[in-house]
């Protein structure tokens, strides 16, 4: 298991690595720099290469990518090219915003999309699973900024319960984001839940129809020590995966979200570090989600390792 661990650990690393790489060559690729954001019209001439040789962009594209990526094993994200503030204070409170939004989401979504998982796999076929499922299917398939108009259409627009944009500063208290956030949660928990119920209730069916579990019923196992015993544990354990991949998805893949909501969180930083051409707060962003999806997955499989004797078994012969 040890081996395991240390081996994820490093094809972590490596995978941190190639994303910065990656980042850095695509916006490399791209004409202009940050100085011509800056600038723009003036970006030309003399001016053009002081401000260049201010923020080391004349340096060779290898050194920069070399001194960047040192500074951020250390811990040193360096400077933004575009305000010229340190990017660690700039990235905390927008983190910190984002995962309230995520953990709220999570908090509102997760039991939800279990319970009714669970739910509509003991009512196969029945009124109540094929409504549950439509739900979901129509939840999955719906884009996120439509479900978010029609909210803030329903909600702020005609009703006039919610505020449809966020306007709290990035900077305030987490407190202050309450009841803006209650409509970005909603379509967050929306997309999360629907996903999450599709796995567990596939795991259920699949583990239903076993032939162990068609043994405990001729055996005369009662149907409730059944499905809690045995049916349970061995069904959600496909779904740890699943929700690990929505937990880091909540962090950095909800940038449509934040810009149609207007809230201060990593990703509109990230969407302007891009119009203005700021590199190394892109990479860093870029670097943040990455180090939240590899630790995520981590830890989802060690849970699945820990929760499935068969697969410790199985990492222990290997190993």
């Amino acid at each position: 298991m040890l081996r395991m661990v240390l081996q994820r650990l490093m094809l972590g690393v490596i995978t941190l690595g190639l994303v910065s790489l990656i980042i850095f060559a695509a916006l490399e690729i791209l004409p202009g720099d940050a100085c011509t954001a800056l600038l723009k019209q003036d970006a030309q001439g003399q001016r053009l290469l002081n401000c260049q040789k201010e923020l080391g962009l004349d340096r060779p594209a290898y050194q920069r990518y070399l001194s960047w990526a040192g500074g951020a094993v250390q811990g040193d994200l360096g400077l933004s090219a575009h305000s010229n503030k340190p990017i660690s204070s700039m990235v905390a409170d927008r983190l910190k915003n984002s995962l309230l939004l995520g953990v709220t989401a999570l908090a509102v979504g997760l039991p939800l999309a279990f319970a009714a998982g669970i739910l509509a796999a003991l009512r196969r076929d029945k009124a109540l699973d094929l409504v549950l499922s439509s739900l979901a299917i129509g939840a999955m398939t719906i884009p996120e900024f439509v479900s978010a108009t029609v909210l803030i259409l329903v909600f702020s627009g005609w009703l006039g319960w919610l505020p449809g944009i966020v306007l709290t500063p990035p900077g305030a208290p987490l407190a202050k984001f309450f009841p803006e956030i209650i409509l970005p949660v909603a379509v967050l928990a929306m997309v999360m839940t629907a996903h999450i119920l599709r796995t567990v209730r596939s795991s259920m069916l699949e583990v239903l129809d076993s032939d162990y579990v068609r043994m405990a019923t001729l055996k005369g196992v009662p149907y409730r020590t059944m499905v809690l015993r045995h049916v349970l544990p061995n069904a959600l354990l496909p779904a740890i995966n699943v929700v690990a991949l929505t937990v880091a998805w909540l962090l950095g893949g909800v940038v449509v979200i934040e810009m149609v909501f207007n809230y201060p969180g990593l990703g509109r930083l990230m969407i302007g570090a891009i119009s203005d051409r700021d590199l190394a707060l892109v990479q860093s962003i870029a670097l943040i989600v990455a180090t939240v999806y590899v630790l995520v997955n981590l830890s989802a499989d060690l849970l699945t390792l820990v929760a499935n004797p068969r697969l410790r078994t199985a990492v222990s012969k290997r190993v």
